[in-house]
């Protein structure tokens, strides 16, 4: 008779869900020919800023950046600054490795895996200038709220990668998401709310306008932006 082992093992509580998005000829294209330029794994150890792009840079990273055409216009905007994408759907990966390819972009680099375990092991303590979190599934039913990405335990993890004076800039469609944001980082140690006691700040330049998100201004819906500041 076997002894039975005490321990439970539990998933893990994700912030997102794998679908099976279709691969476009593009999208497949680049992820088999370009993924050595621009694609990175957990594999591959600690993140080297200085080796990955030949230089040290002001350093962003977004997370579940979608299709990748918004990161594609901030890389273009800001070329003074050097890029992280993390997402793990494939279709959106290979859009944007193909769209940073057709433009000539190397200021990039992108995970195709779970971004709080990319945080947690190869992102070096105090190395982000910025990290941005655009439109996350909001898991609008109470019972999911758990799922909601941005919690203590996720502000805690940013501020040990953010450098002090980094940013940590959100957005959101859903108020109640907002309000939830609100809720967890004004009272999470180490940072400050830019927009001060207003809570919220105008679309910055820096976040490109998405099509989604006009369409969704022309049919009255909100969308609420938050910066804080880490300052210590």
């Amino acid at each position: 008779m076997t002894e039975e082992n005490p321990k439970q093992f539990h998933r893990p509580i994700r912030s997102f869900v794998l679908r099976q998005g279709r691969v476009t000829e593009s999208q497949r294209r680049a992820l088999e020919q370009h993924w050595e330029n621009y694609g990175l794994s957990i594999a591959d150890g600690m993140f080297e800023a200085e080796t990955q792009f030949g230089r040290l840079a002001p350093l962003v990273l977004e997370i579940g950046f979608g299709n990748g055409r918004s990161l594609i216009e901030m890389m273009e905007h800001e070329p003074e600054k050097d890029f992280i994408g993390i997402e793990v759907h494939s279709p959106g990966v290979g859009s944007l490795i193909s769209g940073a390819q057709q433009g000539g972009l190397r200021n990039l680099k992108v995970y195709r895996e779970d971004a709080i375990e990319v945080l947690k092991q190869v992102i070096p303590d105090e190395s982000l200038s910025r990290v941005q979190l655009f439109f996350p599934d909001p898991w609008h039913k109470k019972k999911h709220h758990k799922r909601r990405i941005v919690q203590p335990s996720f502000a805690a993890l940013l501020r040990q990668k953010l450098k002090p004076g980094g940013i940590f800039h959100m957005a959101t469609d859903w108020q109640n998401y907002a309000e939830h944001m609100r809720e967890v980082m004004d009272v999470a140690p180490g940072y400050v709310n830019l927009a001060g006691a207003e809570g919220y700040i105008p679309r910055p330049s820096c976040r490109p306008l998405t099509k989604f998100e006009q369409r969704g201004h022309r049919l009255g819906h909100g969308v609420w932006d938050m910066m804080y500041e880490r300052r210590d």
